[in-house]
Order: structure tokens, then sequence, then C-alpha cells
């Protein structure tokens, strides 16, 4: 009755279906059928995934707290698209390609990220949840494919946090070389994990004022490196000199702009973390479009002008762009060298406490984001039990201490003599990254098609991501292009067996999970008619007042003109 369409033949919803899914979707229709479809649903949903019942009961009561605010989505957001890899890494782009090379490396891989963006979008509005990779895989795809994505995604965030550990007390030490970084980093740990374990507003409010000034510093910087430019600030006129200087404006040609595409492939990640705050958002009917449509600006704003601006200033034969590559450098890195073409001679030291916020940013965000995914895990039968514990503010406690301790373990291992383990570990959380944006393309594609053979409205999507089936058929063939060339430089000119190895290890371990488990638990690809589209759905939780139903705003004329043009191309 609410979702099944009876002629799997049919593809596309008849005008008398789009009205019956809208009266079905209205708040005010048949709320007992709609209930015992959901208990259908719920039913099938544990015969696909391979998960208990009692382990569905639990992941059905409401544990987490919905208090995440849409000024905090907003910029955590913005700020997620902001760190060292802009700061920092940047300048190896223009290094590898050419000013111009760059800035196409960066629109490509902006636009990639974008529609990955929309897709997850599209999906955790109309299913929010706090594991939008493990549960939307095991849901659409596979449940062993939901386990391994699951795993992958908290073990290369809780790499993460351990790295950034490490690279805090690299930045203090820019400072005070005197004190040893142990504890600088051990102080780090301390202030994510009290942001984390407070409440969901402690990591909501703290990430909202340190990713408002890095987007502060991102347009301080664009106009410095405008006046710059012109000659304003610096004494020199320069123009665009530097695009007509030897390998400009481009270098290498098509292979400079791959290299350039890998580069800027990973400085992207993170963004995909406002999919996880959808499980904790007051309102994510309104405020989650709201953060997607916004995800173009962000790219166009922060990255592809700050790319144009560093292409400009300076050379692309600059010995500084191609050194600078990890926090250590941020005397040389390509904001720090625009800053001192102005003639801030203190641009080392603002860049430097910019990238301290940048790297307590990311820390407290890879600490919030493995919680959430390992809770998320244990609820459904695929972590331990007792990971499923909540404080009475609606924090996993006992995941947040866990992964925090994991980390504090990475960061141990980088103390010891030899430093290749740890970087062998790091290097695996670089991968994943590419790893489970594929697979929100996939589950996108898989999302879409059978909510369309079901016999849904595409009218009553909250949000509905543009330029379908376009966009995650785009965004997935550049990421499997991306995974694979990622080891060209462990391959050519000569062979490196161990970073071989070490590049590409996140694949077989995600094999490895996703194989264990579905000959562990015998599970099966889903097919698109029992895919359960109705438990957790976002109609469901606000019919069982699991989220507040607030009155739909009125859109504004351009607003209205847009989604007249999206129906009109679609």
């Amino acid at each position: 009755m609410f979702g099944h369409q009876t002629d799997p033949n049919i593809a596309e919803p008849s005008s008398s279906r789009l009205h019956h899914r809208t009266s079905v979707y209205s708040l005010q229709g048949d709320t007992e059928g709609f209930r015992k479809s959901s208990a259908h649903n719920d039913e099938k949903f544990i015969e696909t995934s391979g998960a208990t019942a009692e382990s569905i009961h639990e992941a059905a009561q409401p544990k987490l707290q919905r208090k995440l605010k849409g000024r905090q989505m907003g910029m955590i957001a913005i700020g997620g698209t902001i760190g060292t890899g802009l700061f920092i890494g940047s300048g190896t782009t223009l290094s590898d390609a050419g000013p111009a090379g760059s800035l196409i490396a960066f629109l490509v891989m902006g636009s990639m990220v974008f529609f990955v963006c929309t897709s997850l979008g599209e999906m955790s509005t109309f299913i929010p949840t706090s594991d939008p990779f493990n549960h939307f895989a095991a849901r659409f795809l596979d449940p062993s494919l939901g386990f391994a994505f699951g795993w992958n995604y908290w073990y290369s965030w809780m790499l993460t946090v351990g790295s950034e550990l490490v690279a805090c007390g690299m930045v203090v030490q820019y400072w005070l070389p005197h004190i040893t970084g142990v504890v600088w980093s051990l102080i780090t740990l301390v202030v994510i994990f009290v942001f984390n374990a407070i409440s969901v507003r402690g990591y909501g409010e703290a990430e909202f004022w340190m990713s408002a000034l890095k987007v502060l510093t991102v347009i301080v910087f664009f106009i410095v490196g405008i006046l710059t430019v012109t000659g304003v600030t610096g004494g020199d006129d320069i123009g665009g000199r530097n695009w007509h200087v030897e390998g400009a404006p481009f270098k290498d040609n098509i292979v400079g702009i791959l290299k350039a595409c890998i580069v800027a492939a990973f400085s992207f990640q993170g963004t995909e973390i406002v999919g996880i705050t959808v499980g904790e958002c007051a309102n994510p009917r309104r405020d989650v479009p709201r953060v997607i449509q916004s995800v173009f600006w962000r790219i166009l704003l922060f990255y592809i002008s700050s790319i144009l601006i560093i292409g400009l200033v300076i050379p692309n034969f600059d010995p500084n762009l191609a050194n600078a590559s990890s926090v250590s450098d941020i005397a040389i890195s390509p904001f720090t060298l625009v800053f001192e073409k102005a003639g801030a001679s203190w641009a080392a030291h603002l860049m430097n406490a910019i990238v301290l916020v940048t790297v307590l940013s990311a820390g407290n965000s890879g600490l919030y984001a493995c919680t959430r995914v390992m809770w998320v895990l244990a609820n459904e039968g695929k972590a331990p039990r007792w990971f499923r514990k909540v404080t009475k503010n609606g924090v996993p406690i006992w995941c947040l201490l866990f992964t925090a301790l994991c980390s504090a373990v990475v960061f141990c291992i980088s103390l010891a003599g030899n430093q290749s383990v740890y970087v062998f570990l790091i290097n695996l959380s670089g991968l994943s990254g590419i790893i489970f944006w594929l697979g929100i393309s996939l589950c996108h594609w898989r999302f879409r098609r059978a909510y369309i053979k079901q016999g849904f409205s595409l009218d009553d999507l909250p949000y509905r991501a543009a330029f379908f089936p376009f966009g995650p058929v785009y965004a997935f063939t550049l990421l499997a292009i991306i995974m694979i060339g990622q080891g060209y430089g462990t391959i050519w000119p000569t062979f490196d067996a161990a970073s071989f190895v070490s590049t590409y290890l996140a694949i077989p371990l995600f094999l490895i999970f996703w194989l264990a488990w579905k000959f562990a638990k015998k599970t099966k690809w889903i097919k698109l008619d029992e895919i359960d589209l109705i438990t957790g759905s976002i109609i469901e939780l606000e019919r069982n007042g699991e989220i507040q139903v607030f009155p739909p705003e009125e859109p504004g004329k351009w607003k209205r003109y847009l989604q007249w043009m999206r129906r009109k191309n679609e």
C-alpha cells in the first residue's frame, strides 16, 4: 500500500500514483495505515540487513539528541571544506600544473564533490541517520557493504584524529621550540574530548566558531590577494604576469592536471561530515537542503578564488610551493607567501595560528564522526553492544572513549624512532576517503532507482539532487580514476613496492571487511523492489513525534525560478 509498485515494469509513477503518494505523505493522512506499512517494512529490513529484531528496536529508540541548529550546521559545512589541504597543500597543485592547470584541477574536483554532497543530501534528508555510509550501503546495496563502509569510515577518521594530534604539537613548537610537542598534543586531545563529551551542542558550538575563523581568514586572504595583484599593497603591480612565465599557464599539460587533480581530491576530504550531523539536526527538512545547496558557492568562494589568487601572486616555479607539505612548513605555505608579498612580515605567525585552529577543528570533527558512526554500527549489531551506551546529554560515551584511546595509540606510534609504521597507518586514511565517496555515489544511484520503481513521487523528496543520473555517474567515474591513479608515483619512473602497498592497502582492507561479513552473515544483494524506503524516513519520524514538524516556508522568487528550471531539465 505504501511504496511498493505492483507492476515492476513501470519505471515512472503515473499521475494517479503521484497523487496517491502525496496523500500518503501528507501529515494529515492515514496514520494507522502508515503504521502498518512501517511495521511490514521493519520486518523486511530485518530480513535484508541481517540485523536482529532487538538491534532494530534499539536503533529505533531516540537516543541521540536533535539539538544542532541551522547556523551550526551551515558553518560546519562551510568550515568542513577548509583545512590544511587548502592552507598548505594547495601550492603543490600550482607547482605540478601551473596556474591554469591547478585552477582546472580544482574546478573538476570541486564539481565532483558537489555531486557527492548533493547525493548524500538527498538520501540523508529523506532518511536522517548519523551513519549514512554504513546505513545507506546496508539498505540500498548489501548489508555486508554497509559493514565495510562503516568500519572503513571509522578507522579512516580515527587515524586522522591521531595525525592531527601530531600536527598540533608541531604547530605550537613553531612558537615554543623548547617545549616538547607531546604536551600540546595531549592538551589538544583533552580539549576535543571535552567538546564532544559535553553534548552535540558543545561540538556544534566549538565547530561554529572555529569554522567562522577559517572562513574569515579566506575572505581576508582574497581581499589582500586582489590588492596585491593590482599593486595597491606590496608596491608591485603583478597583474597577470605570472600566467606568462615559464611553466604557465599550463605545466606538463594533461599529466600536470591529473597530478593536481589527485592533490585537489584529497584537499576536499571532510566535506561529507555534514551528512553525519543530519542525525542530530533539529530541523533536517529545512536545514539540510540549505546546507547542501550552499556547497557550490563554498567551493567557488573558498577554493577556486584562493587558487586563482595564489596563481596570480606566486610564480609556479617558486621552490617553496613544492616544499610546503606539512604543518611544519607554515613559513613557506602559499597563504603565508601571499600575505608576505602584501608586506605583512607577521604573516607566518598569523597563518600558524589559523592552522592551529584548523587542526583543532579537524580533530574535533573527526572525533565526532567516529563516535556517531560506531554508535550506529553497535545499534545494528555490527559492533559490540556496550558501544550503544549514551549519556543523558545524548553522547555515545563508550564510542567516544574508545575512539580517543585508539587515536592516542596512533599518536604514541608516531613517537617511535622508526616512523615507517606511523606513515603506513596514515596512508590508510587517505584512500579510504575516496572509497566512501564512491559508496555515496553508488548508494544514491540505487536509492533513486528504487524510489521511482516503487512508485514514490519525486515531489515528496525534502531535497532532490540536481542532474540525476549524471551527477552520481560523473562522481563515481572521477573517483575511480583518482583511486587508480593515486599511486602513479610508486610505479613511475621506478617501482617502489613498499610505497605501492601502503598507498593501496586500504582497498584490500575494505575487501576483507566486506567479504568477512558477507560470508559470516550470508548476506545478499538487495533488489530494487525489496529496498525499504519507509522505516526511519523523515515522514515516519515526523509522524512518530521523533522530529518536530515545522511549518513549511514559502520559497522566494529566485528559489521558485530555480525549482522551475530544475523540473524543466528533468
